[in-house]
C-alpha cells in the first residue's frame, strides 16, 4: 500500500472523523468557558465589593502571597445579616423569575443534565447561574466557584452543539468538556480539570471518550484565564522539596493515612448533614424565594462567631498554610470543620446558589490542620509544618466525598504546586474514597456507566440503581428464596453434542442463551447464541463443551435473593445458576426475574393501602 493510499484512508477513518470535528469544537469550548471564568471571577469580586465589604466593611483574606498583608476588621452582626438575608432574597427571586434549576448546587445540576438530559441546558441558565452565584457568594454564603463555573462552561459548550444542530452524543460530550475546562480554567488546574470531565459523573467509572477533546479546551481555557489573571498558582506554599525524605517516612505515611481515615468520616458528616438540610428547607412551607434568605440569616449567626466560614474561604487556608496560626484560636480550628459543613449545608440546602465541591477543599484543609494540631501534641518535638496537612487534607476529603480521587490529586497538585506530596496523597485519598464507599455529595453520579441512560444502562445497571433508592436490606431480598423465583430452563444441551445441532435446535426457539450440563446432568455454563454464529465452518462438528462457555456462579435453591445480588455485583454478571447439592442444574435466576419481584411486591403494596384507603 502507498503513503498516498495510506494517507486516503486515514483521513477517510472514523479517528480522523473524530478529530476533525472535536479539535476544533473543543478550541472553542476552552475559550467560552475561558472567557465564561473570567467574567464569573469580575463578578463575583464585583458583588463581594457591595455586598461583604460594602454593607458588612469586611474583607476576607485572599489566597496567594498577599494573604500576609490580611488585618482583621471587626464585624457589625446587624450589617452581616443585612447583607446575607439580601443576598439570599436576591439570588432566590431572580432564580425564581427566570430559570429554578439555577438554584442550588450547580454541578450535580449538570452532572444530572449529562445522564438524563441529554446534556440539554437551557440557554439562559448559564448567565442567570453566573450572577446569583455572585451574588450568593459575595454577600457571604458559603458556597464554591466550581459549581456555578461547572454549569457555565457545560451549559455555554451545550449551547455551542445546539447551535450547531449537532446529535444528543455530541451535546453531552459537550458539556462535561465544559465543564471540566471552566473548572480547570478557575482553579488554574488545567490537567486536572480535563481528568473531572472524565471522572465526575461516576462513582466508580470514567468517561474515557471525552478525555483527548477536554485536555485540548481546558489547556485553551486555562489560557485565557491566566491571561487576565496571571499564571501564579492559587496557594502559595512554599518548598516542600527539603521535606522529600521526611514526608514519605513510614511513620508520616502512617499518620497521612489516619488523615484519610478521619477526612472519609468526615465525608459521611457532610453528606448526610447537607441533605438533612436540604430536605428540611423542601418541607419548610414558605415560598421558594425566602428559603435562601433564612439559610443566609443562619450563616450570618455562625460568619459572626467564624468568620472564616463566609464566602469562598480560600484566603484563610493560605493564611493556615503560611502558619498564621494567631488567626484560629485552638477551639475555633476544632470546631471549623463542622462550622463550614452546616454553613454550606444552608447556603445550597436553602435554594442559595453556588457549588459543594470547593467547600470541601476548605473543610478538608480545616481537618488536616486539626490532625497536625493533635500530632504535635502526641509526638514532641514533631517539627513538620502545617501545609502538607492541609493539602493532604484538601484532596483526600475531596477524593473522598466527591468520588473523584484522580483528578483531585492533580488538581490540587496543581493549584499548590505541591507535587511533593504526590505518594503521600494517594494513600490520604484512596482511604478517604473507600471509607465513604458508595456515599456521594453529588446526588446525580451513577455507579458506572451500565447505570447511565447516556450508555443505554444495562439490566445489573438498573438494579444496582433501584437498590440505591430503596435501601439494600429491603425485606423482599432477605426472606424471598432463590427456588421460589428461579426459571426452569426449556432448552437445556449436553456437553457432548455437536455445536452444528446446537445452533441448529438453538435458531428455532426465541432464546439466544442456553445451559449446558455434563452426561450427569451437573451444570457447566453458558452458551451464547452470538458466540456460535461467529465460529468457522470448521468448527461445528466439535462438541458444544469446547465452545465458549461462559461459567456463572451457582448457589443453592434455599439461598436468599440478597446472596443473589451480591453475587451479581462481585461476578458483573446479570444472571445465576441454581444447582442441587449434587450440582446438577435446576435453573436460572436473571436479573429480570428480581425486578419483577420488586415490582410484584410494589404492586401488591399499592393495592393493599388502596383498599385500607377505601374500607369504611
Amino acid at each position: 500500500m502507498t503513503v498516498a493510499e495510506k494517507l486516503r484512508l486515514f483521513f477517510q477513518s472514523k479517528e480522523f472523523k473524530y478529530m476533525e470535528k472535536w479539535i476544533p469544537l473543543s478550541i472553542i469550548i476552552g475559550i467560552l468557558s475561558g472567557f465564561g471564568a473570567v467574567l464569573f471571577e469580575f463578578t463575583l469580586r464585583m458583588f463581594s465589593n457591595i455586598f461583604l465589604l460594602g454593607i458588612v466593611g469586611f474583607k476576607e483574606p485572599e489566597p496567594g502571597i498577599n494573604a500576609v498583608e490580611y488585618t482583621p476588621i471587626p464585624i457589625d452582626f446587624i450589617r452581616l445579616v443585612i447583607a446575607l438575608v439580601l443576598g439570599g432574597l436576591l439570588s432566590g427571586l431572580i432564580t425564581w423569575l427566570t430559570a429554578p434549576e439555577a438554584g442550588g448546587e450547580g454541578t450535580d445540576a449538570a452532572i444530572e443534565a449529562y445522564h438524563f438530559k441529554e446534556g440539554h441546558i437551557r440557554g439562559r441558565v448559564p448567565f442567570v447561574k453566573l450572577i446569583t452565584s455572585s451574588i450568593t457568594i459575595g454577600s457571604g454564603g458559603s458556597a464554591g466557584k466550581e459549581g456555578p463555573i461547572a454549569q457555565i462552561g457545560g451549559g455555554l459548550g451545550s449551547l455551542l452543539v445546539e447551535f450547531l444542530h449537532l446529535s444528543p452524543k455530541d451535546r453531552r460530550m459537550a458539556l462535561a468538556i465544559g465543564m471540566g475546562s471552566g473548572i480547570g480554567a478557575i482553579f488554574k488546574a488545567p490537567f486536572g480539570g480535563a481528568l473531572l470531565s472524565s471522572e465526575l459523573f461516576y462513582i466508580s467509572d470514567f468517561e474515557p471518550e471525552v478525555l483527548p477533546p477536554a485536555f485540548i479546551s481546558s489547556i485553551v481555557s486555562y489560557a485565557v484565564f491566566a491571561w487576565v489573571f496571571g499564571l501564579e498558582p492559587m496557594f502559595v506554599i512554599g518548598n516542600l522539596q527539603g521535606l522529600l525524605y521526611e514526608l514519605n517516612s513510614p511513620l508520616l505515611l502512617f499518620i497521612f493515612g489516619i488523615l484519610g481515615l478521619v477526612n472519609g468520616i468526615m465525608g459521611f458528616i457532610y453528606i448526610y448533614t447537607f441533605a438533612a438540610v436540604e430536605h428540611i428547607f423542601k418541607k419548610l412551607p414558605v415560598h421558594q424565594v425566602i428559603k435562601p434568605a433564612i439559610g443566609g440569616f443562619f450563616v450570618a449567626i455562625i460568619g459572626y462567631f467564624a468568620p472564616h466560614i463566609l464566602g469562598g474561604g480560600y484566603g484563610w487556608l493560605q493564611l493556615l498554610i503560611f502558619g498564621e496560626e494567631k488567626y484560629f484560636p485552638l477551639h475555633l480550628l476544632f470546631l471549623l470543620p463542622f462550622l463550614k459543613i452546616l454553613a454550606t449545608s444552608l447556603t445550597i440546602g436553602s435554594g442559595g446558589s453556588g457549588g459543594v465541591f470547593a467547600p470541601t477543599l476548605i473543610i478538608g484543609g480545616f481537618t488536616g490542620a486539626v490532625v497536625w494540631k493533635i500530632v504535635r501534641m502526641l509526638i514532641p518535638g514533631f517539627d513538620i509544618p502545617m501545609a502538607p496537612f492541609i493539602i493532604l487534607g484538601m484532596m483526600s476529603f475531596l477524593g473522598g466525598a466527591g468520588k473523584v480521587p484522580i483528578s483531585v490529586i492533580l488538581m490540587v497538585s496543581e493549584m499548590t504546586e505541591g507535587y511533593v506530596l504526590f505518594a503521600p496523597s494517594l494513600i490520604s485519598t484512596t482511604i478517604a474514597y473507600v471509607v465513604t464507599g458508595d456515599m456521594s455529595i453529588f446526588q446525580s453520579q451513577v455507579y458506572n456507566r451500565s447505570e447511565s441512560p447516556a450508555h443505554e444502562e444495562s439490566k445489573l445497571g438498573l438494579l444496582r440503581m433501584l437498590l440505591r433508592k430503596i435501601g439494600g436490606e429491603n425485606d423482599i431480598l432477605l426472606t424471598k428464596k432463590v427456588g421460589d423465583v428461579m426459571v426452569k430452563p426449556r432448552v437445556v444441551f449436553r456437553s457432548t453434542e455437536k455445536i452444528a445441532k446446537v445452533l441448529d435446535v438453538a435458531l428455532k426457539t426465541p432464546y439466544r442463551t442456553f445451559p449446558v450440563v455434563d452426561d450427569k446432568g451437573r451444570f457447566i455454563g453458558l452458551v451464547e447464541l452470538q458466540d456460535l454464529l461467529l465460529l468457522p465452518e470448521q468448527r461445528l462438528e466439535m462438541e458444544v463443551c469446547y465452545a465458549n462457555l461462559h461459567r456463572i456462579p451457582t448457589v443453592k435453591p434455599t439461598a436468599s435473593l440478597r446472596d443473589i445480588v451480591d453475587l451479581m455485583f462481585e461476578y458483573e454478571t446479570d444472571r445465576i445458576g441454581v444447582v442441587d447439592a449434587e450440582g446438577r442444574l435446576l435453573g436460572i435466576i436473571t436479573v429480570k426475574e428480581i425486578l419483577k419481584e420488586f415490582a410484584h411486591e410494589k404492586l401488591t403494596t399499592r393495592k393493599i393501602r388502596r383498599g385500607k384507603t377505601l374500607s369504611p
